[in-house]
């Protein structure tokens, strides 16, 4: 269990802490010429139960609240002091706003320099502390009066943090891991050291780790826990992480960073948050007010953006955009602190919501309905809301990267869940049942009113469709969804178009006998190149509008895809050439390739391969990058083959 300290200069923090362990958490040469705390200072206290105690010393003047941030934010129970000499003062009601804002549940007040007061005095402040906690979320905590110098009820004290930790228990790490760095250095013969709170999870020596929100990879080469050198390090630890890795170096980490599982490296920079702000503001939150933004051991610049009304009034809870300087790594649920510009008071905080907030429409009534299931604790509880509301299908794995889920706690929060999945490659879409139903019957009648409207045309292109349908899913999602044995039954997908399975053109007996002459000069050896519409026209003594006319009623069956003006392919020479990328793509070391390997492989030269990639670029199924392509996967399959 990690205590964290919290009060005005000067209270006794330190000495308190030293009296309960032993240890002189004032490390700097300044803190020891100045007689105060500056940055945070750590301390160990063994129990008889085998557990530690660890302790964050923070530092109680006004210029070092940004400190006292960073230490209270990962802490167990808060230790609040008060010396019973001076009472309440300015910086005991901002360190109590700061707890209040973090959300920290437990907390012990430690009433010091009780041995320098009378009994009445005693009383007094005992009074006066009651009246500032209440309403807080330490309202209701035991005071219990301390003298650091003679010793007076320090056993007392540290019997009571000792039965808080049995309390409290052990913490779940059924998330991914984070830790939140609060100090770098390096140390002879070990290498680069990273110290912080670890918040969610648990990292074992050997873990491959990522440096967020720079995305520096790195490996855990040893493991220091509650000061002892441990192989595992779990949430609620007090962790030293000796790290390693090409570019690990102290000015490639800095205080504020995360060291994460490499599955929830996301950094964002635009967060739709709940901010309370505090009742003796003097001004309201208004559009891209500015401030100081706290979450972990990081400081950052912030705008605030209003998302109900058009403004923030002092003593009002609401949500709110924050648009962040630059990136940092964080996770749903996470508690923050904002602070004023000048750095000279705190003015409010809260806990985010949307790591991924949108810039635009962020007050439309779907995304407020979004944001409040968004802003659910209960991970099962707010999947369930988000798939209850638009677009009705989400990315189960960036819902889990969000929240630090693991596998086994995604898994089994979905078990009991009736949804339909959708698995291609880079996302897992999740459906609700009352969604996919009502998907289905959407595709259906969309499909059916198309052809009612163009009877003569092949189908509706895939993508037009997805679009017009809800729930509106990913290109690779709504793919996957027409093979659905709810869907496949009545729709066939027809290249890049769809259609119901009893919608069919025929040919008249003309065309059909002009195909059967055509067909064969579109295969065989030229298939790569074939003769264009003049050239067929010429060699059949046939009228070209005449064969044109016949070939693009032939594209509308899917027997061939017009690639550029009067060229034609057949649908299953298209199929072939995707494939053909699709190897060059494979073989490559980056996955991209030239026009130059694309005709080599085709040996049709390279007018006509540059005609073929820019069709395929058209159709989505490559992405151009200037000299080079590659596939895009989610639409490899609009060529499968000609129609049945």
């Amino acid at each position: 269990m990690i205590v964290g300290t919290a009060g005005h200069i000067d209270h006794g923090k330190t000495s308190l802490v030293r009296a309960l362990t032993g240890v002189d958490t004032d490390r700097l040469k300044e803190e020891k010429a100045r007689g105060i705390t500056i940055d945070l200072g750590f301390a160990y206290l063994p129990l008889d139960d085998g557990r530690t105690l660890g302790f964050i010393d923070v530092p109680g003047h006004e210029r070092f609240v940004h400190t006292m941030v960073a230490g209270a934010s990962g802490i167990d129970i808060a230790l609040l002091v008060v010396a019973a000499d001076d009472g309440v003062m300015p910086q005991t009601l901002e360190h109590l706003a700061i707890l209040d804002l973090l959300g920290t549940r437990r907390a012990l007040i430690a009433l010091t320099k009780a041995d320098l007061a009378t009994p009445e005095r005693l009383a007094t402040v005992e009074a006066r502390i009651r009246e500032a906690i209440a309403g807080t979320v330490l309202e209701g905590a035991d005071i219990l009066p301390v003298s650091a110098s003679t010793g007076a009820g320090v056993d007392d004290l540290r019997a009571r943090l000792a039965a808080e930790a049995r309390a409290l228990g052990e913490r779940s790490d059924d998330a991914r891991f984070r830790l939140a760095v609060d100090r770098v250095f390096t140390l002879p013969g070990i290498g680069l050291v990273v110290t912080g709170t670890v918040l969610s999870g648990s990292v074992h020596v050997k873990d491959q780790v990522t440096i967020s929100p720079s995305g520096l990879a790195a490996r855990v080469r040893s493991i220091h826990a509650q000061n002892r050198q441990v192989t595992t390090g779990r949430a609620g630890d007090r962790c030293a992480l000796n790290l390693a890795g090409d570019g690990v170096a102290k000015d490639a980490v800095q205080r504020g960073d995360m060291i994460v599982d490499p599955s929830l490296h996301a950094p964002t920079d635009r967060i739709d948050a709940r901010l309370h702000l505090l009742p003796g503001e003097p001004k309201a939150v208004v559009a891209w007010f500015p401030a100081r933004l706290h979450h972990g051991a990081t400081e950052v610049g912030v705008r605030l953006v209003p998302l109900q009304g058009e403004q923030v009034r002092p003593g009002q809870t609401a949500d709110v955009q924050l648009v962040l300087d630059r990136p940092i790594a964080a996770a749903v649920g996470d508690r923050y602190v904002l602070r004023d510009v000048s750095a000279r008071r705190t003015i409010g905080g809260g806990a985010f919501i949307d790591l991924r907030a949108p810039e635009r429409q962020r007050r439309k009534p779907e995304r407020i309905a979004e944001r409040e299931a968004m802003a659910i604790a209960d991970p099962r509880e707010g999947l369930a809301a988000l798939l209850d509301i638009a677009p009705y299908a989400r990315d189960l794995d960036v819902f889990a990267r969000d929240r630090a889920l693991t596998p086994s706690t995604l898994a089994a929060l979905v078990a009991d869940m009736d949804l339909v999945r959708f698995d291609s490659g880079d996302e897992r879409v999740a459906i609700a049942m009352p969604a996919w139903r009502h998907f289905v019957a959407a595709v259906n009648e969309r499909l059916e009113t198309f052809h009612a409207a163009q009877p003569d045309v092949q189908g509706m292109a895939r993508e037009k469709l997805r679009l017009a349908v809800l729930p509106r899913l990913t290109a690779g999602a709504f793919a996957l969804a027409l093979q659905h044995a709810d869907v496949a039954g009545t729709v066939v997908r027809d290249g890049a178009f769809v259609r119901l399975a009893s919608h069919s053109l025929q040919m008249s007996p003309e065309r059909e006998a002009l195909w059967n002459k055509v067909a064969p000069l579109l295969g065989g050896e030229a298939r790569f190149k074939p003769p264009r519409v003049r050239d067929i026209a010429g060699e059949l003594g046939t009228p070209e509008d005449q064969v044109r006319r016949m070939l693009k009623f032939a594209g509308r069956l899917g027997h061939v895809d017009e690639v550029a003006h009067d060229h034609f392919f057949l649908r299953a020479t298209m199929h072939e050439m995707v494939q053909v990328a699709v190897d060059i793509a494979a073989h490559a070391a980056d996955g991209r390739f030239t026009a130059a390997q694309f005709r080599d492989r085709l040996d049709c030269g390279r007018k006509v391969a540059i005609q073929i990639l820019e069709f395929l670029d058209r159709q989505g199924v490559m992405l151009n990058q200037g000299t080079l392509r590659r596939i895009q996967p989610r639409y490899a399959d609009l060529y499968g083959g000609p129609s049945p």
